[in-house]
C-alpha cells in the first residue's frame, strides 16, 4: 500500500485546528483550514502538497487533542446495514420474529447527527432507554466530492478518507420500531467516529482490518475483503437518483460477533471500555458512560 496521508481534527489552545498524523508527531495545517469541510473542499492534491511543506508547526501527539472528524453535515450519517453475510445469518433467530430473505441490493438506514463522538469520549448509557446496548465496529468513509447517479467505477475518486465508527445500537429500540433502524441507533452521544481520517489515496478500502473488544475480549475480528457489496457498489447505489454531498459520512456495515448474536448475549453496561482497531485506521478506545438521557430537556 502507498504512503497515506491522515488528519486529524484537534482542539488545541482553545481552538479548532487539523494537523497530519505522522507518527509521534502532529503537523498542524494553517490557520486558514477552518473544520475538516475546509480540508474537503481543498482536496486531496492540495493537502498532499501542503505536507510535503518543512515550514507546518510541529507538536507532540496527543490522542487527549483527537476530536470527531466530523464534516458540516447536510443530513443524517448515511449507513449500509447486512454488508458482512456472517452478520446478517449470525442474526437469523434473534431479530424477534422480524427476520428477511438475504437482500439483493445493499440496505440503507441512517442515524441522528447527535450520535457523533470523539475517538476517546466516553459512550453515553442509559438503561431506562434501552437494557440491550450493543457495539458494531465499522469502517466509515467521508464524501469528498459531490455526485449523484455514479457509476461502480468511478466512485472511489468520490472518497476523500476513511476512519472508524462504532455504530452502538439498542436492540430493544430496534424491534419495537417496526425493524427499522433509526431509533434503534439514533440515541445522543452514542457514536465515536475517528480518531483521525485516512486519506483515500493509496488505501484500499477492500483490504482493511477492523476488531472490536469489549473489557480486553475481542469479540469481532474480520476484514473489509468480507464485504457483501463494496465500498464502490455501496456508493454507486446510494448515490441512484440521490445527491451524495462532500461531507457526508457513510457507514459500510459490521462483521459478525455482534453481541445480539452471541450465546450468552453480551450487551454494554455502564463502566465497559470498548475497543475498536485497526491496523490502517488506528484506534478508537470509549467508556460506557452513565448518562440521565431519559429527563426532559429543551435544547437551550
Amino acid at each position: 500500500m502507498s504512503t497515506v496521508l491522515k488528519l486529524a481534527v484537534l482542539e488545541f489552545h482553545g481552538a479548532e485546528r487539523l494537523a497530519f498524523v505522522e507518527g509521534k508527531r502532529l503537523r498542524l495545517l494553517p490557520t486558514q483550514f477552518v473544520g475538516l469541510q475546509s480540508a474537503i473542499n481543498a482536496g486531496e492534491a492540495a493537502l498532499a502538497a501542503l505536507s510535503s511543506q518543512p515550514a507546518l508547526e510541529v507538536i507532540a501527539f496527543d490522542q487527549t487533542l483527537l476530536r470527531a472528524p466530523r464534516s458540516t453535515l447536510r443530513r443524517d450519517v448515511l449507513c449500509a446495514g447486512w454488508n458482512y453475510w456472517d452478520h446478517f445469518e449470525e442474526g437469523k433467530g434473534r431479530r424477534d420474529g422480524q427476520d428477511v430473505d438475504r437482500p439483493e441490493h445493499p440496505t440503507f438506514f441512517t442515524k441522528g447527527p447527535d450520535t457523533i463522538v470523539g475517538p476517546y469520549d466516553g459512550i453515553a448509557f442509559d438503561d431506562t432507554i434501552s437494557s440491550k446496548w450493543d457495539y458494531e465496529v465499522e469502517m466509515a468513509l467521508i464524501i469528498g466530492r459531490d455526485g449523484r447517479n455514479i457509476p461502480v467505477e468511478t466512485a472511489l475518486a468520490h472518497v476523500f478518507g476513511y476512519c472508524l465508527a462504532n455504530d452502538i445500537s439498542q436492540r430493544d429500540l430496534q424491534r419495537a420500531h417496526g425493524g427499522q433502524w433509526l431509533k434503534g441507533k439514533s440515541i445522543d452521544g452514542t457514536m465515536p467516529l475517528g480518531p483521525y481520517v485516512t486519506l483515500a489515496h493509496g488505501l484500499d478500502p477492500q483490504d482493511v482490518d477492523l476488531e472490536c473488544s469489549v473489557n480486553g475480549e475481542v469479540v469481532q475480528s474480520a476484514s473489509t475483503r468480507l464485504m457483501a457489496f463494496t465500498v464502490a457498489q455501496l456508493i454507486a447505489e446510494l448515490s441512484a437518483g440521490m445527491t451524495l454531498r462532500a461531507g457526508d459520512i457513510v457507514l459500510t456495515g459490521t462483521p459478525a460477533g455482534v453481541g445480539n448474536a452471541r450465546t450468552p448475549q453480551l450487551f454494554l453496561d455502564d463502566g465497559d471500555e470498548v475497543i475498536c482497531r485497526s491496523s490502517v485506521l488506528g484506534e478508537l478506545r470509549n467508556t460506557m458512560t452513565a448518562t440521565d438521557l431519559h429527563s426532559p430537556w429543551s435544547g437551550q
